[in-house]
């Protein structure tokens, strides 16, 4: 027979761990390279990416 695992659920500090900062708009912008030409405008722009929540934000030069 197998050995049965016993499912915990998570603690609510572990589950919103990092997120109380984004929630007050401060995020952790990082450079995300992967899109840097923006089709639509036409010109080159840098793409933001929150690192602990993943929210987007795009500048234009």
């Amino acid at each position: 027979m197998a050995d049965i695992l016993p499912f915990k659920r998570p603690k609510a500090s572990t589950r919103h761990r990092g997120n109380s900062l984004c929630r007050h708009n401060h995020h952790k912008w990082v450079v995300d390279k992967e899109q840097v030409f923006d089709s639509k405008q036409g010109r080159l722009v840098t793409r933001y990416r929150c690192a602990r929540c993943g929210k987007i934000k795009i500048k234009a030069h």
